[in-house]
């Protein structure tokens, strides 16, 4: 296996590091902090770090047709212009924000952005998997408790979806001209035993690379997953921060792989093992990823 170099690809620290985006026409890496309710941009040519505030908390973003970045926030989906700083609500959250809040997504090559939630009493599968299409929302009924791990193969035949306390990854067929999903199956099932000393993690956010593996970030676990798209594991990544959130390709070749982290919640002690906890980690991997698709207004 090779010898990664993982180092901060920024100075700042988060309280949990989300959603990584790169944006190829501003050469920028955008990501969010739930708790720390806030929307982060790294300009990788000069390495100039902004961050915006925000009213409530984000679960994911995407790249706008139009330009800005599309925010799911606790109540709703809102379109922020990062030249006047200016936001622009799109549609309010389909659930009651009190209990439920939006978290992992990502668009699909049509431009519907597929946002799932968390049920925060976290004491059933109250969650779900919403389609987001020209501000109208639509329940795929993919019950979860967490969803998360939200992406589509190259073809655009294929959706993954995981359940993070479920430790459980799903594959559904997916038809891109009717935004339909179909026969749903089990891609990747993990341990859910915490006490095992094999223990290695649940299913966070995820990516596919232009070779159409599947990446997983595996949150208590210190490392990502690299799957084929049948399921076998290609590879493993121990990481110097033990809760790895949700990764992205970028950099010019799309070669730089870019780790969001968490950092809240942790014990003095694995902070004191792991001082990278809640940073942005970056690596060079050898297949590089794809370009994101934008949400279409």
């Amino acid at each position: 296996m090779p010898a990664y170099q993982i180092q901060a690809a920024c100075p700042a620290t988060m309280l949990l590091g989300e959603s990584t985006l790169w944006h190829a026409r501003e050469h920028a890496l955008y990501w969010i902090d739930i708790p720390g309710k806030a929307l982060h941009r790294l300009q990788t040519r000069n390495n100039l770090h902004t961050h915006w505030p925000l009213d409530t908390e984000p679960g994911c973003i995407a790249l706008h047709e139009d330009g800005g970045i599309v925010v799911a926030l606790r109540t709703g989906l809102v379109h922020f212009n990062p030249d006047d700083g200016r936001f622009t609500q799109i549609v309010r959250a389909p659930y009651d924000p009190a209990i439920m809040r939006f978290n992992d997504g990502r668009c699909d090559a049509r431009g519907r952005f597929w946002a799932g939630t968390i049920y925060e009493p976290r004491d059933k599968a109250g969650a779900t998997l919403y389609c987001i299409a020209q501000g109208t929302i639509i329940d795929a009924k993919h019950p979860v408790t967490t969803s998360n791990g939200v992406a589509f193969n190259n073809n655009n035949t294929m959706l993954y979806h995981a359940d993070t306390p479920a430790h459980v990854i799903r594959q559904y067929d997916f038809d891109l001209a009717s935004g339909q999903t179909s026969h749903p199956r089990i891609f990747a099932q993990f341990d859910a035993d915490k006490s095992s000393k094999t223990y290695g993690g649940r299913p966070d956010g995820a990516a596919v690379d232009s070779a159409d593996n599947y990446w997983v970030a595996m949150f208590e676990g210190g490392r990502v997953l690299r799957f084929a798209p049948t399921g076998e594991l290609l590879e493993e990544i121990r990481l110097p921060a033990m809760c790895p959130t949700m990764m992205a390709f970028g950099g010019e070749d799309l070669r730089t792989l870019y780790i969001t982290t968490a950092r809240n919640m942790r014990s003095e002690q694995e902070l004191q093992q792991y001082p990278l906890s809640g940073c942005v980690l970056s690596l060079r991997v050898a297949t590089p990823g794809r370009l994101e698709y934008p949400y279409r207004p």
